[in-house]
């Protein structure tokens, strides 16, 4: 089997499935012999990521496009409910926003600004509405802590207990959310 082969001094070897291929990252001292072994005896489950890969990229590439007219009813509905949501969460967490703007992005589901102003993603209102109440806080808890530390992230499960299962659902899903973009 093809992979790409990353050694380093690291203790243990780990296989990722990619669209690019497999790639197997293993410690500086072990042998090519020994790695091929490896990864022979995880086969099939190499084979089975290969198959979600190309199932989940035939669901994407089959995705229509949103039209402008429907891009537009969502950013609209976007606007009335995403500001609802965030002056809920804003509440419970004790900070005030700024300016919410909403967008059709490529790339981001959220973001917000040293000023306080937040962007939101208008493709958002596709998502169920947990997960777009996950960013939501995500986001807003970004008032308290400007990073991604430890800290930050236990303060968003502190108010939105099922984060880490939204966050999965936009990992396994965004992507076709995005494709709508065209």
């Amino acid at each position: 089997m093809d992979y790409t082969l990353i050694q380093s001094s690291r203790r243990t070897v780990s296989l990722d499935v990619t669209p690019e291929g497999v790639v197997v990252r293993a410690p500086l001292w072990m042998e090519r012999a020994d790695i091929d072994r490896v990864v022979e005896s995880k086969r099939p489950w190499i084979e089975a990521q290969k198959a979600k890969l190309a199932a989940r990229e035939a669901a994407l590439s089959a995705v229509a496009p949103l039209s402008p007219e429907e891009l537009e009813a969502l950013a609209r509905s976007a606007c009335r409910v995403i500001p609802e949501r965030a002056a809920h969460y804003a509440a419970l967490l004790g900070v005030r926003f700024g300016r919410i703007t909403i967008r059709a992005q490529r790339t981001r589901w959220g973001s917000c600004s040293a000023k306080g102003n937040l962007n939101f993603n208008c493709l958002l209102m596709l998502a169920p509405p947990e997960v777009l109440d996950s960013v939501v806080v995500h986001e807003l808890c970004h008032l308290k802590e400007l990073n991604h530390s430890p800290r930050f992230y236990a303060l968003v499960r502190g108010v939105f207990p099922d984060y880490d299962r939204c966050y999965r659902w936009l990992q396994e899903n965004g992507g076709s959310l995005m494709r709508r973009l065209g």
